[in-house]
């Protein structure tokens, strides 16, 4: 299968596991592209900063895109902040777009992509140019995600190692571990 989703227990534990496969693809020299998310703790009584790292942009010139509002310490809203999300979904589609890459990673299936939006019509065109795509998804988010998936994903353990071994699966040929 092309697509796999993963889910990793604790808050922000998807985040680091992603992170740390994205990263280590990148020291490999891995022909992927993606999104990756850090949070920014501050203290338990301010919400964390949530940054996304582009993968494979080389140049650092995405790096650290803001995807968080500051809605205030009482707020209880969304704080996704769409544009910022938007603009990172613009900048992978552009790394899409040169052939090159080989694995996409989203750090999230969530609201956004679950609306339509968000990195749901980039998965679709590394889908389409086959391109194998992996998403992580939140168990509130899985239903969705499955209704989006239609059956064809593989779910992976949430181990680097495992996730590391269906990535470089699909890395190694045009046609290998479908």
């Amino acid at each position: 299968m092309r697509l796999a989703r993963v889910t990793a227990g604790g808050r922000g534990g998807t985040d680091r596991l992603l992170t740390e496969v994205g990263r280590r693809l990148e020291a490999e020299g891995a022909p992927l592209t993606g999104v990756v998310q850090s949070n920014i703790e501050f203290d338990p009584a301010r919400q964390c900063h949530m940054d996304l790292h582009v993968l494979g942009a080389g140049d650092g010139a995405a790096e650290g895109l803001r995807i968080s509002q500051n809605l205030g310490i009482a707020a209880l809203g969304c704080r996704l902040d769409p544009h910022g999300l938007e603009a990172a979904a613009g900048a992978v589609a552009a790394a899409l777009a040169t052939g090159r890459p080989r694995l996409l990673i989203v750090n999230k299936f969530g609201r956004g992509e679950i609306e339509g939006g968000g990195f749901r019509p980039v998965i679709g065109q590394a889908l389409a140019s086959g391109v194998a795509v992996l998403c992580g998804v939140g168990a509130k988010n899985a239903p969705a995600f499955e209704d989006f998936a239609g059956g064809l994903a593989e779910t992976l353990a949430p181990d680097a190692e495992v996730v590391l071994a269906w990535c470089r699966a699909r890395l190694s040929g045009p046609d290998a571990a479908d």
